[in-house]
């Protein structure tokens, strides 16, 4: 039985190997004691703002084996974006470069959809669910957990071989396997260099960041008006935010994607300051047409631009 733990564990990791993912680590399906109380007190604290969404399913997010019946392993993936090719206007408004190409939500998802037809092809009929950061998941923790790295100060995963500029997803199985128990140690040492950068001092304490306060949340899941107080604190981001992956020491060690998918538009990376503040809605959705951006709509968008202009 423990063999075939192992080979079972060992085809995952190569099929995920297979087909374009940097990381794969298994650990067992059962509840995160560690987190439960963090969780709750970041709740309570309101640090989630108006992210509604994580108040619900709190014992869900904890324990996956009441998000799939008889789950006994997460597999935790990573998939890296990061890119060095910049916006050639240094003056335009900032786009995070997680969403420079497709929607990674549907390029993941196709991912998970190959492995885990591949697992009940090789393995025989497994139960599970795929998970893409839109589900009561907590990835980090999971991810943490399976041995791909360590939640840093900034409370991203970081990589000592890869850095940070990878996402994370999980397929949760009803399947045995052979778990990674040995996490990651914590690498940021005295570092506090995302702390000192986060241009909106989000990150209120090493590794406690106040989601509110967030440029992420404020130009992609805040709804309402950015709040004044945060008026020329964006540091000319529109959407989302790479600030403190940026000057991690850790991402020196980043590599190029590889993921056609995340290949930008052709017109994105090109657009000046002036066509992004006469920027129409035929423009948005032809350049943001599978792109995360969409998120936050074209009057969102407008939204940001606008702060940054005020």
């Amino acid at each position: 039985m423990q063999q075939n733990k192992s080979a079972y564990s060992q085809l995952i990791k190569t099929e995920a190997k297979n087909l374009g993912f940097l990381f794969c680590g298994i650990s067992k399906a059962e509840f995160l004691e560690e987190e439960a109380p963090r969780l709750e007190t970041w709740l309570k604290k309101n640090m989630h703002g108006e992210m509604q969404y994580m108040e619900n399913h709190f014992d869900k997010r904890l324990d996956p084996r009441l998000l799939v019946d008889g789950a006994r392993s997460v597999i935790s993936l990573g998939l890296n974006y990061y890119t060095d090719q910049p916006q050639t206007d240094p003056s335009s408004p900032k786009i995070s470069k997680y969403a420079y190409g497709s929607d990674y939500h549907s390029v993941i998802k196709d991912k998970l959809k190959q492995l885990l037809e591949i697992i009940n092809d090789q393995i025989g009929e497994v139960g599970g669910r795929a998970f893409v950061d839109s589900a009561p998941v907590l990835d980090k923790a999971w991810a943490k957990k399976a041995g791909l790295g360590w939640i840093g100060k900034n409370t991203n995963l970081i990589n000592q071989k890869a850095g940070s500029f990878f996402f994370l997803a999980e397929l949760i199985v009803d399947l045995d396997l052979e778990y990674d128990i040995a996490p990651t140690a914590d690498h940021c040492g005295t570092c506090t260099r995302c702390i000192d950068a986060c241009p909106t001092e989000a990150i209120v304490a090493p590794y406690i960041v106040d989601g509110s306060r967030c440029i992420s949340y404020l130009t992609i899941e805040l709804k309402k008006e950015i709040p004044e107080e945060f008026n020329n604190k964006m540091d000319n981001w529109m959407f989302g935010c790479d600030v403190c992956q940026d000057v991690c020491p850790w991402n020196k060690f980043s590599v190029l994607h590889n993921e056609p998918a995340f290949t930008p538009h052709a017109d994105l990376l090109n657009l000046n300051k002036q066509d992004w503040d006469e920027i129409t809605e035929d423009v948005f959705q032809k350049v943001f047409k599978n792109s995360a951006v969409k998120r936050t709509k074209f009057n969102g968008l407008k939204r940001n631009i606008s702060f940054l202009r005020d």
